[in-house]
């Protein structure tokens, strides 16, 4: 028999899971891209407490096919972003592959990684070297050479750790961005601590295991969430409540911030649980500060405004008794900022999810959003490279037919609504979406977090305006106004037609008018249609066509 109970194993994957939350920020810190969204570490470390969460709700003594069931299902429904779609794949691998194992043995490892390898490089289409899937491919090796070797599972799973990291250390002769930025693959450093934190505390290496999983079935005492419904009068948009976890965290100081975020603070609890309430226009500022002092879960963030409305118009659909009349088709679209979502709205959106560069929705999230749509069929638009496979793994696991658009920023999805015919089939739409945002070029402004370098080669300072267009930096200045003008040239703007500016929660007014003339000045050909889009982080997106 392995020395190895079940209880073992789903302990180690809970401490595994807690060792990768309180390293994340090292993953996010090595993403390549000098903006404010590095959120590999983010997104596998969700993905994996999702996990936690599911396997914590198993009744004693589940069956080993119920406890992989709750593994790879809590994995796929947590999954957020490329990083977190892609370690749900890994481990739906991993659990498919020992399937037929009684017992942890080195035999049962190796089949187990060689499963994985082979379901996680389905799910991405070009797949790149020197990335997460080489470390997994590098990891599964070594387990093949442990059994080769007839290994005890103890050393194998040592040499899988250990290869892991090694393939870590190489990655960046695979991959030439990881050597010009002078780090390593993000995700396959991730993985390598997960890997690690696993076999530590299966094979007990830190000394007395705490029962995390425990703890995950509520041991210590539990903040509730408890939906607030009082924005009536409020001067601010944003409800904003969610947990935090933390043993340094100030009540007290906590409050005085809340205070200069918006009205109705509320920062309740105890070390190391809290609930935090507040009405604020600037969500992320609040995420941010509670990000630095713990971790935060169960996020809801409500826009007020719409929820009064919605709640108004169900409270009397159900007074005539008449029930929601379901579609032929659907739209659900993931953007960041409200002004975004209404545009979206206002050109045939169903539904739209808040998310974007620095919250990727969850494969759950959409599915939630696949259903809300009410529709026979639906069409989702991710607006975001990093939402477009969380994005199709709902479009698969979704009980209607549902289909992707693989937009990649919010005028992407604008230009692909105008080729949406809600009396053609799902088939026809999806061509004629796709050739509608096929020409769009997007350009994006924001603020260097890191020192990096532009698509030549020339240096950027932390701190510095950068303007991207479609993924490559091309500009890089001291002021907003000259990084767009100077990425307008960059996308070769006086060729194009139209001139789409969608102005951030920051950017003033006042100075998308000046802006505005300033363009005019220089391409004065050019038709510009300004809006708020009111995104965070990013003071300009922009787009030509």
């Amino acid at each position: 028999m392995s020395q190895f109970s079940g209880n073992d194993v789903l302990n180690a994957i809970a401490a595994a899971s807690k060792n990768l939350s309180e390293r994340k920020d090292e993953v996010n810190r090595l993403n390549v891209f000098p903006v404010p969204d590095g959120d590999t570490g983010t997104n596998m470390s969700l993905t994996l407490e999702s996990v936690v969460k599911n396997i914590s709700g198993l009744q004693m003594g589940a069956s080993n096919a119920d406890t992989r069931r709750a593994i790879t299902t809590g994995a796929l429904m947590g999954a957020r972003g490329n990083s977190g779609v892609i370690t749900s794949q890994i481990l739906r691998g991993l659990c498919e592959g020992s399937a037929d194992a009684e017992e942890l043995t080195t035999e049962s490892v190796d089949a187990a990684f060689a499963r994985a390898v082979e379901v996680s490089f389905q799910a991405v289409r070009k797949p790149v070297e020197g990335t997460i899937l080489t470390v997994l491919k590098d990891a599964a090796a070594a387990a093949k050479h442990a059994r080769k070797k007839k290994l005890a599972v103890e050393e194998a799973l040592d040499e899988i750790v250990s290869e892991a990291y090694a393939s870590v250390q190489r990655t960046p002769d695979l991959l030439p961005v990881l050597k010009e930025n002078n780090v390593v693959d993000a995700g396959g450093f991730g993985l390598a601590i997960l890997f690690d934190g696993f076999v530590a505390a299966l094979l007990g290496k830190e000394g007395t295991l705490v029962d995390e999983l425990e703890f995950a079935r509520d041991a210590a005492p539990k903040v509730e969430i408890e939906h607030i419904n009082d924005w009536e009068g409020s001067q601010y948009r944003y409800c904003n409540e969610f947990l935090v976890h933390s043993e340094t965290l100030d009540k007290d100081e906590a409050l005085d911030f809340l205070a200069t975020m918006g009205d109705c603070e509320l920062c309740v609890g105890s070390n190391p649980k809290f609930k935090v309430h507040v009405h604020s226009n600037h969500p992320n500022k609040v995420l941010e500060y509670f990000l630095e002092r713990g971790q935060i879960f169960e996020v809801f963030i409500h826009n007020m405004d719409l929820q009064s409305v919605e709640r108004q118009e169900k409270l009397a659909a159900e007074q005539t008794g008449a029930p929601a009349e379901r579609k032929g088709f659907g739209v659900v679209a993931v953007a960041a900022g409200e002004g975004n979502a209404k545009i979206l709205r206002s050109l045939g959106v169903d539904v739209v999810v808040s998310g974007g560069q620095t919250m990727n929705p969850s494969t759950k999230d959409l599915l939630d959003a696949v259903e809300a749509a009410n529709s026979d069929n639906v069409i989702i638009l991710p607006n975001n490279s990093n939402i477009i496979m969380t994005a199709n793994s709902a479009a698969e696991l979704a009980e209607v037919s549902c289909g992707v658009v693989p937009t990649k920023s919010i005028p992407q999805a604008f230009s692909a609504l105008f080729g949406y015919d809600p009396e053609a089939t799902l088939e026809d739409n999806l061509e004629s979406m796709n050739d509608s945002f096929s020409e769009v070029k997007t350009g994006e402004v924001t603020t260097a977090i890191k020192d990096s370098h532009d698509s030549a080669g020339n240096p950027i300072a932390e701190g510095d305006i950068i303007g991207i267009a479609d993924g490559s930096i091309d500009a890089v200045g001291s002021s907003i106004d000259e990084v767009v003008l100077e990425l307008l040239d960059e996308m070769e703007a006086e060729d194009a037609d139209t001139l789409t500016l969608l102005a951030g929660e920051d950017f003033s007014d006042e100075s998308l008018e000046a802006l505005v003339e300033e363009i005019e000045q220089k391409f004065d050909d050019l038709e510009i249609d300004a809006h708020r889009g009111e995104q965070p982080l990013y003071p300009i997106i922009m787009s030509v066509e």
